[in-house]
């Protein structure tokens, strides 16, 4: 697959602090790459640099198959980004802080900005505002007009930062949906977040990075897939262990993994002997499981070179 955005050796400064520290995403056509870390692990500033809005230190950014921030006046028109909370004019209702965007950059005719302005609108769930100002807003809806807003010039690439913020659970999923959606229609999605739950339903792609370092990038199949185990729950776990012995690897109160990874029949062997099964299925780590990994192994590293 080709590259949509590639770093090289990608770094930033600010005196002393080296808040992103040679780092090389690799983010393909028909991804939805998930770009994960903590509050200050450096997500925003690397963000940023992508989009030419800060100058690196050293290293190289490739957006579109083009170099940044040279080629940006060719390559930012088939963008969309939503970097942190969007700026607008409260007096002005939302379509009309729409269409002075529209108007501020090369894009689609004047002709058909009010009907490109109105679907934007309707696809983020804000049809219905009609004339209301911005500063009358939510901190949901501005999230909304910020996002439609990065879908006006219906982009190859979508860049967001923080895209959910401030919704409630009904808003992140209509979002969620959206994002789908854009991405079925050939839209490549780079979403960073802090919300790993929201990341594993959504992205096909993951990077981790943690105190400015990328420790971690792989689809996200690859990092969840099966570990090659079963996981049981049944009310007898002490049976469980008799029965099985070696082949159990852990016991959590009602909870056991077991070494073997056709659960029908381990589920078999254990009805076979009498033990009641309330769930089984194949053990496999979560988005959360392997972040924790990823950067606990991090700062073991750091600590060895201190």
């Amino acid at each position: 697959m080709s590259a949509v955005i590639a770093t090289r050796a990608l770094v930033k400064r600010f005196g002393r602090l080296r808040a992103v520290d040679g780092i090389d995403l690799d983010v393909r056509a028909g991804d939805v790459y998930g770009f994960l870390g903590a509050n200050g692990s450096g997500k925003t500033t690397t963000v940023r640099m992508l989009l030419g809005l800060v100058l690196p230190t050293s290293g190289e950014v490739e957006l579109l198959g083009e170099r940044m921030p040279r080629a940006g006046r060719r390559v930012l028109p088939r963008v969309g980004a939503l970097i942190e909370s969007p700026a607008h004019y409260g007096h002005l209702s939302g379509a009309e802080n729409l269409k002075l965007l529209d108007a501020a950059g090369p894009g689609g005719s004047w002709r058909t900005r009010g009907r490109r302005v109105a679907e934007v609108l309707e696809q983020v769930g804000l049809g219905g505002v009609g004339r209301r100002p911005v500063t009358a807003y939510s901190l949901g809806m501005r999230q909304r007009l910020g996002l439609a807003g990065a879908l006006l010039r219906r982009p190859d690439l979508l860049v967001l930062d923080e895209p959910t913020n401030g919704l409630d659970p009904q808003g992140i999923a209509e979002i969620r949906e959206l994002l789908l959606e854009l991405h079925r229609g050939g839209t490549t999605v780079f979403l960073s977040s802090h919300l790993l739950a929201e990341v594993e339903q959504l992205c096909s792609r993951v990077g981790v990075l943690d105190r400015g370092r990328l420790v971690l990038q792989d689809d996200l199949a690859t990092l969840t897939a099966p570990t090659g185990a079963t996981v049981v729950r049944t009310p007898e776990p002490d049976r469980v262990r008799a029965l099985l012995d070696a082949r159990v690897i852990a016991v959590d109160g009602d909870r056991l993994v077991v070494r073997g990874p056709d659960p029908a029949a381990v589920n078999a062997l254990l009805v076979g002997a009498g033990i009641p099964v309330t769930a089984l299925a194949l053990d496999r780590p979560s988005l959360e499981e392997v972040v924790l990994a990823a950067a606990a192994t991090s700062a073991d590293r750091v600590e060895a070179v201190r």
